[in-house]
């Protein structure tokens, strides 16, 4: 039996027809929901409202068409919406229900699936990576896939923006390794952090050996079906998508709005491939944060930060950034950035807060979600 989806706050009657009348509309003639998904009672009510000026305000002045957030505190959504256009040409708002690129948050989800096949003992994170994915070239040193994990492998990131650009399909995870196999590593493993979305390409090769399963197909089962993730998928350039957005850049030295160029993600699902609503996400976190997804000892695992051959502390985990603010809080979090998107999900796990925000540009204010949260951080004093 799933687990439950976590708690909508109070919503006043009259916002949730209005709500439901948005979402079932029409595209054509829907309009962005009325202003929030949370009790304008609430606590929380001014932090949403100077949240909420917040982002408008700054999407003005980047030039950001759309975006939307979902904050989660105590395992209820105490505001959830969506900002801006979804698709600037035929006018679609952004709705709670937009799938946007998540970029490289794709890692986080994927650190899941590592944690479940450690917990099942189908993975050893200390052995080299070619007992279980043997075709990869030997390389000067041995990697293991804790070291992939926490960017510790040595393995290169993309060397030009270029590479983002990619017009080939994959249909596997194995084939898109070709991109990097037959390149030296960077730095002898477990010497320096060197963050690469390529080791996370070998780390779903890992995961599909390890699991006996097509990545994706286990990327299903062991964590979007378990969270809830009802709206979390590869994003398939051949398939239709209910709800995706557009992808957008902005011009040079600042110009108008553009297209943003064609690419097919299939070269990277677990490096920076899947679409998701800012709800899943939450969902996802949330539920990870309550242990509803992995054992706490596991949690600990991927939140806990890895350390260099000489003792230094990376501040990376596995599939998670992980410090503290400067009130000593403790929080996990990852961006993303892909090829008209980005992205940004944090937890505070001992204040019980989550924050969520996906934009459909590169043009983009998600860096500031720490100064968002702040908002809610601060709301109750």
């Amino acid at each position: 039996m799933s687990a439950p989806r976590f708690r909508l706050a109070p919503t006043p009657r009259l916002l949730v027809v209005g709500l439901l009348a948005a979402l079932t509309a029409p595209l054509a003639a829907q309009r962005p929901p009325a202003e929030a998904v949370a009790s304008a009672a609430t606590a929380d009510a001014p932090a949403i409202a100077r949240a909420r000026a917040f982002i408008r305000d700054t999407m003005r002045a980047l030039g950001a068409p759309g975006a939307s957030i979902t904050v989660v505190r105590g395992g209820r959504v105490i505001w959830s919406e969506g900002f801006g256009m979804a698709d600037l040409e035929q006018q679609v708002p952004v709705t709670p229900l937009t799938r946007f690129r998540v970029g490289s948050v794709s890692k986080s989800l994927t650190a899941v699936a590592i944690g479940r096949l450690v917990e099942e003992g189908r993975l050893d994170l200390d052995q080299p990576i070619q007992r279980y994915v043997p075709t990869f070239p030997v390389k000067r040193w041995p990697i293991t896939t804790r070291q992939l994990a926490g960017h510790l492998g040595g393995v290169r990131h993309y060397r030009a923006a270029e590479e983002n650009i990619v017009t080939r399909h994959y249909a596997d995870v194995t084939s898109a390794l070709e991109v990097f196999a037959a390149d030296s590593l960077e730095d002898e493993p477990g010497t320096r952090f060197r963050y690469s979305s390529y080791g996370w390409n070998l780390l779903s090769v890992i995961v599909e050996k390890a699991g006996g399963e097509d990545y994706l197909r286990l990327m299903q089962r062991f964590v979007f079906d378990p969270a809830e993730m009802r709206h979390t998928v590869a994003d398939q350039v051949d398939s239709i998508v209910p709800h995706r957005a557009r992808w957008y850049t902005r011009g040079p030295n600042r110009g108008g709005i553009l297209n943003a160029s064609f690419t097919d993600n299939s070269y990277k699902w677990a490096g920076g491939g899947f679409l998701a609503t800012t709800e899943d996400l939450a969902e996802f976190a949330d539920a990870l944060a309550r242990g509803r997804l992995l054992q706490p000892k596991t949690v600990e695992l991927l939140w806990t930060s890895q350390r260099t051959r000489d003792g230094r502390a990376t501040g990376y985990g596995i599939g998670w950034f992980t410090d503290t603010d400067a009130a000593g809080r403790r929080r996990v979090f990852h961006s993303g950035g892909s090829v008209g998107g980005t992205a940004y999900l944090l937890i505070y796990p001992n204040d019980d807060l989550i924050v969520a925000v996906l934009v459909n540009s590169d043009s983009t204010f998600v860096g500031a979600t720490p100064t968002i949260a702040e908002m809610f951080l601060t709301a109750r004093r």
